[in-house]
């Protein structure tokens, strides 16, 4: 959840027209729009238009047509699936300055999961129909695409190969790594994730059951590695951590 300052005076769905110049730095700072001059990113935002969503609420569901590219502004996006027994299955979370939904609007699909708010959020939207014309247009544009599509494909193989290759606690270890870099606030010696991070949330970043997540973490808080408080995790010792994710990988990253 965000903090109070951080929410949305207005929590309404509604869509309304965007101007490069209201958006925070961070809602444009996702790496592949370094290769694009000022002039770019302001007709890319000049395209675009905001949406506003409430905690929980639903931006698009898997099966569902292609809008466009979506950006983060604030607030965070969930993105998940649901498996045939009902578990589901979170797959990522958006950050403000983060971008998704490209594999369906560049092929023309169906939305292949679900996407969520968390918190109160906006998000931007670049309908596909204008952003193809745009490539039609421009089409140098396509390399920095293509290399947020190869990043998204990293992450997928990355994700494919722990999941058939390494056990339970390597693949949590180092999810609570990864977690610690981006939502990562020192404290003392440690790191605490600033995040809300239900054990049942962590489970389905993992594929995992909660009862075997809980089993590592109460092994870990006993060996002193981490502390688990009100659904949020402090790495008590980041570098042992990070050791032993690599002992318990076999020394893969």
């Amino acid at each position: 959840m965000l903090d109070a300052d951080r929410r949305l005076a207005d929590t309404s769905s509604a869509t309304k027209p965007l101007a490069a110049m209201d958006l925070p730095e961070d809602a444009i700072a996702d790496p592949w729009l370094r290769d694009f001059s000022p002039e770019v990113v302001a007709q890319l935002t000049a395209m675009s238009s905001r949406k506003r969503l409430r905690d929980g609420e639903l931006l698009y569901a898997r099966g569902d047509a292609a809008e466009g590219l979506y950006g983060v502004v604030r607030g965070r996006i969930r993105i998940s699936v649901s498996e045939p027994d009902g578990r589901e299955v979170l797959l990522a979370l958006f950050e403000p300055g983060s971008w998704f939904g490209e594999v369906s609007m560049f092929d023309g699909q169906p939305r292949p999961q679900d996407a969520h708010a968390v918190g109160d959020t906006e998000v931007m939207l670049l309908p596909r129909a204008r952003f193809l014309a745009l490539l039609d247009q421009r089409p140098e544009l396509y390399r920095a695409f293509a290399k947020l599509l190869c990043r998204r494909l990293r992450t997928v193989l990355d994700f494919v190969e722990d999941t058939l290759v390494l056990p339970l606690a390597a693949r949590l270890g180092k999810r609570l790594l990864e977690l610690s870099r981006t939502y990562g606030i020192a404290q003392g010696d440690g790191v605490l994730i600033d995040l809300h991070l239900p054990q049942d949330d962590l489970a389905r970043m993992l594929g995992a059951t909660r009862q075997s997540v809980s089993k590592e973490l109460k092994a870990w808080e006993a060996q002193g590695l981490i502390q688990v408080k009100y659904s949020r995790v402090v790495l008590l010792a980041p570098q042992a951590m990070s050791e032993l994710v690599q002992r318990l990988s076999g020394g893969r990253k």
